[in-house]
């Protein structure tokens, strides 16, 4: 990569970072693209350069959680492999990402921008079921292969991913918890496995 474009990709994460700060202290409205430049220290036109508007700015930095959410849908269904032990992997991912203060951010600027523009929530909530449907697959091979009890997919895998969000995710969200330490992660992920199977596992 030549140093042109090394700058280029540090300017526009400087931008990023810059909108996320702002997003968060004063919200998607009172936001401008003058004081996002200001903050990363770069000059408005170069802002417009990286992002047209200020929606397109949002819409990256939504991209940025999508991209965090995705990477937690790694497993697979195994018919080798313990039911327990593929959801274990699964509920430990995403209670260890809703932990990331990164990812909490996010959400948290995502979340204040939506509340006024009911046009952003729902296109921010489609985007994100989207995403979380891997373990809706998961539960959908697993019943195929005659190990789960016949439960629409969907309604058990945001029954599950519920339990996770009632402790790891809601409370920071709504009453400025801190993130949950590792061991209130194993416990919140441990205690939805076992109520999942117990209510689902043939």
């Amino acid at each position: 990569m030549t140093a042109p474009q090394r700058l280029t990709d540090r300017k526009r994460e400087a931008i990023i970072q810059a909108a996320i700060a702002e997003f968060r202290a004063n919200g998607f409205e009172i936001t401008s693209m003058d004081k996002i430049a200001a903050t990363a220290g770069v000059s408005k036109r170069t802002v417009y350069n990286h992002f047209p508007s200020k929606e397109e700015l949002f819409a990256e930095i939504l991209n940025q959680l999508w991209a965090r959410i995705s990477a937690e849908q790694s497993v697979v269904y195994n018919r080798d492999q313990p039911l327990r032990e593929q959801l274990r992997q699964m509920l430990q991912a995403k209670v260890q990402l809703m932990a990331d203060e990164n990812f909490l951010t996010l959400a948290r600027v995502a979340i204040a921008a939506t509340i006024h523009s009911p046009e952003r929530a729902q296109n921010m909530v489609e985007r994100m079921g989207e995403r979380e449907e891997g373990l809706t697959v998961w539960i959908r091979a697993a019943q195929t292969d005659g190990r789960l009890k016949p439960v629409d997919p969907e309604f058990a895998a945001h029954q599950v991913q519920g339990l996770l969000k009632t402790f790891g995710f809601w409370p920071q969200m709504s009453m400025g918890r801190a993130a949950l330490d590792v061991d209130m992660q194993n416990t919140v992920a441990e205690s939805a496995l076992e109520m999942f199977l117990a209510c689902y596992q043939l």
